[in-house]
């Protein structure tokens, strides 16, 4: 972290996905991934989104998926690089996912594909999607969660440390998936929920990971980095580590991804609410079929036997 409390060097990453941006739609499978899911996510859900953001879209892969669908209406697409928003579709802006310009509120609909993992503010990015939503506008994105390049970074550590008698960090510290659920509430979301799944994707070599690392939008961007390039006999042992640990089969080795699929609301006052403490009209002993003891004896519930009538 630098002194200015900066986890990520934001003007590196945009440097490193302008250079590889021609390419990006070689190495798009990630983002494919997600964006088949949030737009399944999102057309299962059963009201219209006349006006749509995709944030931090890349080349609009997801913003496409989305906008396709028959509940979904118009989309802007936004990417703090230019030579990615050049590859979207019309409306396009640049802009860093945590200094939106819109006035608000503006939207029905913000979506979001593995772009806010990598922002230097993400409680402030939160906060500014949420207001940029109407009263009972739906954010839906993807992020990279904690168990994200495990295999790598231990690989890395182990080895720099081994051969150099130190170690600087090379993944970044991805959140898990209970703390983007905090963060939601922490951002006033209504109705917040995240869920997180494992991909594992298999590669040749660690060179290859790496490479398709970079292509795919910066690598180690991380200011706490190491400046130089690891050195030859590190990188080499760090293979070894990696294959000792997790080869495949066919001789490659296989990388982890996991993916935090994070939803929420802006408040409204049609939303569900929680019921006050006190307000039950059933006991829970009732409804679980148990019979009720104080908190001072031995045995909780006692569960009654089932009857051939119970279901």
């Amino acid at each position: 972290m630098s002194e200015d409390g900066q986890i990520f060097d934001r003007r590196l990453l945009r440097a490193r996905r302008a250079r590889f941006a021609a390419g990006f739609a070689e190495h798009e499978f990630l983002i494919a991934h997600v964006a088949k899911e949030i737009a399944e996510r999102i057309g299962a859900v059963l009201r219209d989104f006349p006006r749509a953001l995709d944030l931090g879209a890349h080349h609009g892969l997801l913003g496409r998926r989305v906008a396709a669908l028959p509940n979904v209406g118009a989309m802007i697409y936004a990417d703090s690089t230019f030579e990615l928003a050049a590859r979207c579709p019309r409306p396009v802006l640049v802009c860093d996912e945590d200094l939106l310009p819109f006035q608000e509120p503006s939207f029905n609909l913000v979506v979001s594909g593995l772009a806010l993992h990598r922002v230097n503010d993400l409680p402030g990015a939160l906060i500014q999607i949420r207001r940029s939503l109407i009263p009972d506008g739906l954010f839906m994105a993807a992020a990279l969660g904690a168990r994200s390049l495990i295999e790598l970074r231990v690989a890395l550590l182990e080895a720099e440390s081994e051969m150099e008698g130190g170690a600087s960090p090379h993944v970044a510290p991805f959140a898990d998936v209970r703390d983007y659920g905090a963060l939601l509430q922490r951002a006033g979301f209504a109705l917040p929920v995240t869920d997180a799944e494992i991909v594992t994707v298999t590669y040749a070599s660690l060179l290859d990971l790496m490479r398709e690392l970079r292509a795919m939008g910066g690598g180690n961007v991380l200011q706490s980095r190491k400046k130089t390039p690891l050195a030859r006999g590190t990188l080499k042992r760090a293979e070894q580590i990696y294959r000792e640990r997790h080869s495949v089969e066919g001789g490659k080795i296989g990388a982890s991804f996991e993916f935090v699929y994070l939803c929420g609301w802006a408040p409204d006052a049609s939303q569900q609410k929680p019921l006050a403490p006190g307000s039950a009209k059933v006991r829970l002993a009732d409804a679980l079929r148990t019979t009720e003891h104080s908190a001072g004896d031995k045995v909780a519930f006692s569960p009654r036997k089932r009857r051939d009538s119970d279901r």
